[in-house]
């Protein structure tokens, strides 16, 4: 029984040394290495860490990280007494930093505060941390704030993302960032038609461009530039990633893309009536969503959507509105599409409540123009029973079959598939036409009760063929 008793004993010990090794391994790694690990942590977490221990202490003023988020701060710097703003939080954390000797310079910025948020203390710390080299500055701050001009000729920045009511106003002259690479624009203010322009224009590496414009976001332009147009002009040759949306721009504004390098473009919003689309042969994906104004014609909106199209025929994938599909069916002829001969695969997606016609007419004019198509896929919301029905003189059988359904297209895919009749139609006419598909893949819509989902199923494999291989999978 002693023997037992001093065996376990010995087991404890071991153990406990054992894990006394382990903190000490942990207390051995060196500052670079444990700050290195700190930096993928948001601030909160890595400022918790100084209660570890004394050696823990000052290892988060190492990180040359710092993330603010409103929210997810500890409550040792959100006391409701002294720490209630921005300032305080700010302040406070740049005086624990100084007093390390040795503390890291902040690389990597990100404050994203709504509340109890002073302009000074936020252009203070801009200022600040310009000196000192930061590369990525990433704010969302809901107190209209003017940004320091010394922000635009910041040589070491590589990133850049505003949100929310700052002022942007560079000058052209002394403006210049030779390292920004990625820049994000959302729900900024504008203080002249061309600051977004003069902006961009000091941009000479840009690779990634985000910009998010609505119309209240205009209102701050001077006075004497109220008869002038605002100008979206991009004019860079190293961008290859460039997403722009337009919401409720009803002034006057001029679209200017020039960008060789470009390899995605995503656009969302109303199409103006001067837009200039030039040398894109580089370009392989769009996202197109091109939202109709009330006061536009139908023939206006087709014709913009057309002109907008036709120099970015190089696409090989491609994403568009059903409904944009749909005016153009109505609008213009299939000759009038642009030629698309290098789109492997497109894709349809949006509601299908706007249905006054059937889908495979305005989908038919693409299917013509895209002779090398391999795939196709919907992602159409159910309209649940809004009248969502194939008017019965829209279902004739067209006089020939596109080229790319005969010898190209191999699979289809249908997302949120609830079984109306437009659906039904149109996978009907597909499964019909496409003489090679190897897959039809339906994934049905989830609010369906299994005897919806098993109806069908079933109605749907009666459907002929014209592709012997070709395989109807449920998802």
């Amino acid at each position: 029984m002693k023997e037992q008793c001093r065996e376990t004993k010995e087991k404890e010990e071991s153990l406990s040394e054992s894990e006394e090794e382990r903190l000490d391994f942990i207390s051995s790694v060196p500052d670079s290495i444990l700050s290195y690990i700190l930096s993928f942590l948001p601030t909160r977490e890595a400022v918790l860490t100084s209660i570890l221990s004394s050696r823990w202490r000052t290892v988060w003023t190492l990180v040359p990280t710092l993330d603010l988020d409103q929210g997810k701060l500890p409550k040792t710097f959100v006391d409701q007494s002294s720490c209630t703003t921005l300032g305080d939080i700010l302040s406070n954390l740049w005086m624990l930093r100084n007093t390390v000797p040795n503390s890291t310079p902040i690389q990597k910025l990100r404050i994203h505060w709504f509340t109890h948020c002073f302009p000074l203390h936020a252009h203070t710390w801009i200022r600040a941390n310009i000196l000192h080299g930061l590369q990525d500055l990433d704010l969302s701050i809901s107190t209209p704030l003017e940004l320091p001009r010394c922000l635009f000729s910041w040589t070491t920045l590589v990133l850049l993302k505003l949100k929310g009511q700052f002022l942007l106003n560079p000058v052209p002259s002394a403006s210049t960032l030779p390292s920004l690479k990625t820049l994000l624009l959302q729900r900024v203010h504008y203080a002249n038609p061309n600051s977004l322009s003069t902006l961009l224009a000091a941009c000479p590496v840009l690779q990634d461009l985000t910009l998010t414009v609505f119309g209240s976001d205009l209102e701050h332009l001077d006075n004497n530039a109220a008869a002038a147009k605002f100008n979206i002009i991009v004019l860079v040759p190293t961008l290859e990633t460039f997403v722009l949306r337009l919401k409720d721009l009803w002034y006057s504004h001029k679209i200017q893309i020039n960008t060789p390098a470009l390899k995605s473009f995503q656009f969302l919003g109303w199409l103006g009536e001067d837009v200039v689309l030039e040398n894109l042969p580089n370009l392989v994906k769009l996202f197109l969503h091109a939202e109709k104004q009330i006061f536009t014609s139908s023939k206006e909106y087709s014709n913009r959507v057309l002109d907008f199209m036709r120099p970015l025929y190089n696409v090989k994938t491609m994403e568009f509105d059903i409904k944009a599909a749909q005016f153009l069916n109505h609008a213009s002829k299939i000759d009038d599409v642009p030629m698309f001969h290098n789109l492997f695969s497109l894709k349809f997606y949006g509601g299908l409540w706007w249905c006054k016609s059937y889908v495979w007419n305005a989908v038919r004019p693409f299917l013509c123009r895209a002779p090398k198509l391999q795939t196709l896929a919907f992602e159409l919301t159910n309209c649940s029973g809004y009248g969502c029905y194939a008017p019965v003189d829209c279902l004739e059988e067209p006089l020939d079959v596109p080229e790319c359904l005969s010898s190209r297209l191999t699979t289809c895919y249908h997302k949120g598939f609830s079984g109306n009749d437009i659906e039904m139609q149109l996978v009907r006419q597909i499964l019909k036409a496409a003489r090679v598909l190897k897959t039809m893949n339906i994934t049905v819509g989830s609010d369906l009760d299994s005897k919806a989902k098993l109806h069908i199923h079933e109605e749907l494999l009666t459907f002929p063929r014209s592709s012997q291989t070709c395989q109807i999978v449920f998802d």
